[in-house]
């Protein structure tokens, strides 16, 4: 089956990449677009290839997605009106998913009101460690097919590389399953931070087994980095027991304001980030594990 990429604007790299690697076992085409805005903001695409019974796959880097989210709707759209066979979207970093419950009366469940939108534009999505926190899988809230590329294996790889004798450590309770995976792929031990509040402004950050970490690199792991203030915390606590600089790792990599510089101030060795947006931090490859999610779709 033949696919074709075509790439919303800032994103042209990664399409070129998944192009490269989904190439060795299948017919694979760049589709281009013309992209501008006019006056009043409002968007111009012109698809500027013949897609007509063509499988498309839009391939997208959603970070600041509000301006973004009309053009790739209109654009799914135009792609069905030109003929297209199917049309599905390849976006690593997946926004809209912490608002997962109506915490207060009138709020929006925006997690929902995002997958009811891709869903009923694409018949397809794949994306990269998807923030699951109350939701069990991506089917709990999409009615199309997903497919969620890990990104642990590729941690795991660049740990046993980079960092010498190293203990994986998750922020907080939710990260215990994750953190566990990339440690067991990396054949290292692991801890999860423990929170500890005595006031309502007062938390405290604990590890259940500090003597582990003794003579030890510790690898802070989080998925979304967004003001980086969680791992911030993480960090003075781990430097104030005594430990050693930890490197930070970060799979989506927001990176709001200063986030990278208040990591650094507060005692990190070294920020990375996986490639599911583009930022100066990316040190770890995804490529190839989102090409295998893609592959499943498009066999």
């Amino acid at each position: 089956m033949t696919i074709q990429l075509i790439a919303m604007s800032g994103a042209e790299a990664l399409a070129d990449r998944l192009a490269e690697r989904l190439a060795g076992d299948r017919a694979v085409a760049r589709c281009r677009l013309e992209s501008r805005r006019f006056p009043d903001g409002e968007i111009y695409l012109r698809v500027l290839d013949d897609v007509q019974g063509r499988h498309v796959a839009i391939v997208a880097h959603l970070r600041d997605p509000d301006p973004q989210i009309p053009g790739l709707l209109f654009l799914a759209d135009a792609l069905c009106e030109l003929g297209a066979a199917s049309v599905g979207l390849i976006a690593p970093y997946l926004p809209y998913m912490r608002q997962d419950l109506r915490f207060r009366p009138g709020e929006a469940v925006t997690s929902r009101s995002f997958a009811r939108l891709v869903s009923g534009a694409f018949a397809w999505l794949v994306t990269v460690d998807p923030h699951l926190h109350r939701y069990a899988s991506l089917n709990a809230i999409y009615g199309i097919r997903t497919a969620v590329a890990p990104s642990a294996p590729a941690i795991a790889a660049w740990v046993g590389a980079q960092v010498s004798n190293p203990h994986i450590v998750g922020p907080d309770e939710e990260s215990a399953q994750w953190v566990s995976e990339v440690a067991a792929l990396a054949g290292c031990s692991f801890s999860v931070l423990r929170k500890h509040r005595s006031g309502d402004r007062s938390v405290e950050l604990t590890l259940p087994n500090l003597e582990e970490l003794r003579g030890r690199t510790p690898v802070l792991l989080d998925d979304i980095v967004s003001s980086g203030q969680t791992l911030a915390m993480a960090v003075r606590s781990l430097r104030a027991l005594g430990l050693a600089a930890p490197v930070c790792i970060g799979v989506h990599a927001i990176f709001a304001g200063d986030a990278v510089a208040a990591l650094q101030a507060a005692g990190a060795d070294r920020v990375v980030s996986c490639n599911t947006l583009p930022h100066p931090s990316n040190a770890i490859d995804v490529t190839e594990s989102l090409a295998t999610s893609v592959r499943a779709m498009v066999a």
